[in-house]
């Protein structure tokens, strides 16, 4: 490379400087636009409609916190224990290879001691008095209803326990003082002693939620306390099995051992239910879990607080629901009402001149689609009031009047014994053998004819006849031998009838069946 003359160096130096000045300006200008990109609005590049979509969830997710923000100073935790008494040679660790050995084995030797300690239930270090009694501890959440220390949670958090204690959101404990419950709704009552300034939650009517709506959970689930999940209510009206009176409403926001006796609200920020239990394998939640609604769980309250106890009234009979079948045969809708398939004697429902084979559609101004919707209307009866039952009979629609009393504590119908037996008839237009029944209720006005075998592949077996089933009627006609059975068959062949209506009763219960006669 040839020497540069002093003039070719002055214009390289201002080429480089100028050079260095632009490096310097872009880097400058690019730290600006960094810095002018951080604080740029994310959103700013999408479309209108998703940006409209963004802050619709954004407003649902500032909604869920102000409702957890308002109602978890309602929730509180309980804790609850009891003592179980250790039976001495119970086995208390059952996947020790200690509990398989024998105290006998090993008498005379060094071990004898040491096992015999084991199967007392006596750890090492420990004392035989304490170790008889071991202290079991559950946790639950409650959720306070009045600001001077009244708490509503499941019956199934406080059964049993020897001592509760309930824990405030801002972590004051206080002792219960007394307890009241319902077993067969799962609602328990709370009073705590020497509480004050708490805060009270809202109630909403659950009858109003919907499915769809969204919801959130409120509790301590697995013990971690002022938790909260978010969900929809994924049905109503559901039964499965674990109380007597069972209206639940089934949401999949997630629900765990330790939510029970918690609120269950919706976007109003209103309780509409009392989470009681989940559908679950593993122990945790599966997205089916189970809440008391609010209107069932505050009628129980009410009259726990007022006198201790919960009165139902009853109607008197045993009823099914209207089923695609049963709706055919009688040209109603399904799920219009429900069908008497019993009428106990002095019963409220006698007075009231209900008959085996109604439909009852409406009590006062509850409409009736199923047996529960009857059930919890019936109950929810002021002692004494009168209500007009819609019924349809024969085609006709007629009202009567029912007035409410307290159900007995026993409506159970007593067996009478068997006084003689024939031979079986078969019936072979619809494939059963029946004989007359000599076994009957108090309640039955008639023996019917007893079902002693199924022809399989009949049509009696595919619409469920089952042995030992007792046919009571066959459409209008009451049964008391197979020749009235024969002859209601008969008439049915002959009217060309699509169909034959059997009022039948097994092991207690009553329903209408529907076979097919074409």
């Amino acid at each position: 490379m040839k020497k540069m003359t002093p003039k070719q160096k002055k214009y390289l130096n201002a080429l480089l400087c100028a050079a260095g000045i632009c490096v310097t300006t872009s880097l400058f200008f690019h730290r600006d636009s960094v810095a002018g990109d951080a604080n740029r609005d994310p959103l700013e590049t999408l479309t209108p409609s998703q940006q409209t979509a963004i802050s619709h969830a954004n407003q649902l997710s500032e909604a869920f916190q102000c409702i957890a923000d308002n109602l978890l100073p309602s929730v509180v935790a309980i804790e609850s224990s009891k003592r179980h008494p250790t039976q001495v040679g119970a086995i208390r660790l059952p996947d020790s290879p200690m509990s398989e050995i024998p105290l006998d084995h090993f008498k005379g030797t060094p071990f004898e001691e040491m096992l015999e300690r084991f199967h007392r239930g006596v750890t090492p270090g420990g004392d035989q008095e304490s170790s008889r009694q071991r202290r079991v501890n559950g946790i639950g959440t409650g959720l306070i209803i009045d600001a001077s220390g009244t708490i509503m949670t499941n019956h199934h958090v406080i059964a049993g326990a020897d001592e509760v204690r309930v824990r405030a959101f801002d972590g004051r404990e206080y002792p219960v003082a007394k307890i009241l419950s319902d077993p067969k709704t799962d609602i328990a009552i709370l009073s705590l002693e020497g509480a004050h300034g708490l805060k009270a939650a809202t109630f909403g009517d659950s009858d109003e939620s919907g499915v769809g709506e969204w919801v959130l959970a409120l509790g301590q689930p697995f013990g971690l306390e002022n938790s909260v999940t978010a969900g929809i209510i994924s049905a109503k009206q559901r039964g499965i099995g674990i109380t007597d009176r069972e209206n639940f409403i089934q949401t999949d926001a997630a629900i765990n051992p330790g939510n029970s006796g918690g609120p269950l609200v919706n976007l109003k920020g209103e309780v509409i239910g009392i989470n009681t239990a989940i559908h679950s394998r593993s122990g945790g939640s599966n997205g089916i879990g189970f809440a008391v609604p609010s209107n069932l769980a505050q009628w129980v309250a009410d009259q726990l607080l007022d006198t201790g106890s919960v009165s139902r009234a009853y109607l008197g009979i045993a009823m099914q629901p209207i089923t695609a079948d049963l709706a055919e045969y009688l040209g109603v809708k399904p799920s219009e009402g429900v069908m008497v398939t019993e009428v106990l004697p002095e019963s409220p429902a006698e007075r009231a001149g209900l008959q085996t084979g109604d439909i009852i559609t409406h009590l006062g101004e509850c409409k009736i689609g199923s047996p529960k919707d009857l059930q919890f209307a019936v109950e929810k009866s002021e002692p004494n009031s009168k209500k007009t039952i819609h019924v349809r009979r024969d085609g006709d629609v007629i009202q009567l009047t029912y007035i409410a009393l307290p159900k007995p504590e026993s409506l159970s119908s007593a067996l009478v014994p068997a006084v003689e037996e024939v031979s079986a008839i078969h019936e072979k237009m619809i494939g059963i053998r029946v004989v007359k029944n000599t076994e009957a209720t108090e309640n039955a006005s008639n023996l019917g004819v007893r079902v002693v075998s199924v022809d399989e592949d009949s049509v009696a077996e595919k619409i469920g006849i089952r042995p030992e089933m007792v046919i009571l009627r066959a459409n209008h006609l009451i049964l008391d031998s197979p020749e009235d059975l024969h002859q209601a068959c008969k008439r049915a062949k002959e009217n060309q009838s699509d169909s034959l209506l059997l009022l039948v009763s097994f092991e207690g219960s009553r329903k209408f069946l529907v076979v097919p006669m074409s």
